[in-house]
């Protein structure tokens, strides 16, 4: 289960699907040195999209 408080770099290492859900969102820069040190909630913060959405897509992966 991710939460809102994981780090990007974790997310993507631990959920293989993780990347392909972060990039259709818009996320292109996953890694970045500094947005793979960002929070989920902090890069939602970033590219103006809502935790909660992004987080209902990725875990139901």
């Amino acid at each position: 289960m991710i939460k809102k408080t994981d780090i990007l770099k974790d997310i993507l290492e631990k959920n293989s699907s993780a990347e392909e859900v972060l990039l259709s969102f818009g996320m292109h820069c996953l890694y970045c040195p500094c947005a793979q040190a960002e929070t989920l909630e902090e890069a939602c913060q970033v590219h103006d999209l809502d935790v909660e959405t992004v987080l209902k897509a990725l875990n139901k992966k």
